[in-house]
């Protein structure tokens, strides 16, 4: 790893949904594999999930024709504002990131904001990195809307 500064990817988005609800979608293995890590052109082949601290998660998408695992583990989880986990492509990098994820209540619902830490070495994905996590956010705003994340909470 570098002695240099690390690099973050920061996004934000509100969400007309308890901070709890949302929370729950982020660690609900059925519920999270609807948007995490699926890509508009990709399809979640699998989603596992052991939702603890020191537990960990697979995702396993199909993007043409290929599979990209992503995984990582909890190191922090404080429902429901925040979590906090390591994340990797081992295909791509044996590398692993920090992930931060951050819920505050706002009126109406919670507003989420993802930092993505990385080596200075990928900082040239910066905006990529963002990009992906303003995608997933969508996503996860349309699972809510769908009704298929954790309901009532």
């Amino acid at each position: 790893m570098s002695t240099e500064p690390r690099v973050y990817a920061r996004v934000s988005r509100k969400f007309a949904a308890s901070p709890e609800r949302v929370f729950d979608a982020w660690l609900d293995a059925r519920t999270a594999g609807t948007w995490m890590f699926a890509g508009e052109s990709g399809e979640m082949v699998r989603a596992e999930i052991d939702p603890r601290v020191g537990g960990a998660f697979t995702f396993v998408d199909r993007r043409d024709g290929e599979e990209v695992e992503h995984t990582g583990e909890y190191l922090e989880i404080d429902r429901p504002r925040r979590l906090v986990f390591t994340f990797g492509i081992p295909q791509a990098s044996p590398d692993f990131d920090r992930v931060s994820v951050e819920i505050v209540p706002v009126d109406g619902g919670c507003e989420v904001t993802v930092t993505h830490e990385m080596d200075p070495k990928w900082a040239e994905y910066t905006g990529r990195t963002e990009e992906g996590w303003t995608g997933m956010l969508e996503g996860l705003a349309a699972a809510l809307g769908r009704g298929t994340a954790a309901e009532g909470l």
